[in-house]
């Protein structure tokens, strides 16, 4: 199946990327400057058709109101397994560090994490089938393209992933507002998987109850919680913090 994305930044990263086939890309006419000449460089030299139509026409098939004047048609999204995603880490030669995402429902939320985990060097995310909103095209732009490098799995029950990645080693770090202890004085095992709940409701019970422990960022406001993706930025980035300290 194919579908539309929409965005400078978005339709380069994707044919980046290479991870799934961009078919057709359409353009403004009269739209230029240098990211457009730099994308339609890129895209001829992938052998990418390349059509200028009216604006009119990029209005009327633009799954966003700001398509920046570019419209790419591409396949589906290319959901990954968690096996994939460990062997990526092997390749790589690194300790697997994973963000497990149990209910982001929030494409913004969902875009922003996989952003950071993409900068962070997160070797992947793992999401629930159900009562979570997918790869859409309002994520991609959200992630501004980063989910075009990201491997990213689709599993049905988020607890039997956890029981799994144990099985293989892995501690299991849950955000929660009444964690035992601040997300800063944890030195962070590895193999790691952090597990970030929904906005709301934070992580559901049974996920909670198999992380083996639980880290709560310190309030000292008057409202009580932040944005799921502001707390995940935060988790990950300490643990970057201390590897980069391991390897120095």
């Amino acid at each position: 199946m194919k579908e539309k994305i929409a965005g400078i930044n978005t339709v380069m990263e994707a044919i980046k990327g290479g991870r799934r086939k961009v078919y057709k890309v359409f353009i403004q006419e009269g739209r230029g400057g240098r990211k457009i000449e730099d994308l339609v460089k890129l895209a001829q030299a992938r052998g990418i058709f390349i059509q200028y139509v009216e604006k009119q026409k990029l209005d009327k098939m633009s799954p966003s109101k700001n398509h920046q004047g570019i419209i790419a048609q591409i396949e589906d999204y290319p959901y990954n397994s968690v096996e994939e995603i460990l062997e990526y880490a092997v390749i790589k030669g690194e300790e697997p560090f994973l963000v497990l995402l149990d209910g982001i429902e929030d494409p913004q939320n969902m875009g922003a994490i996989v952003r950071t985990a993409e900068c962070a060097g997160v070797h992947g995310v793992v999401i629930p089938r159900h009562n979570s909103v997918k790869i859409t095209e309002a994520v991609v732009r959200a992630s501004a393209g980063a989910v075009e490098h990201m491997r990213i799995a689709k599993e049905t029950n988020l607890v039997n992933v956890i029981k799994f990645l144990k099985k293989q080693g892995f501690w299991i770090v849950g955000a929660d507002a009444n964690g035992d202890r601040n997300y800063f004085d944890l030195d962070y095992p590895v193999p790691l998987a952090l597990v970030i709940g929904s906005e709301g409701e934070g992580m559901r019970r049974l996920v909670k109850e198999n992380c083996d422990i639980l880290v709560k960022i310190p309030m000292k406001g008057n409202i009580n919680s932040l944005n799921a993706s502001v707390a995940a930025g935060l988790i990950m980035y300490e643990v970057v913090r201390q590897r980069n300290m391991v390897e120095r």
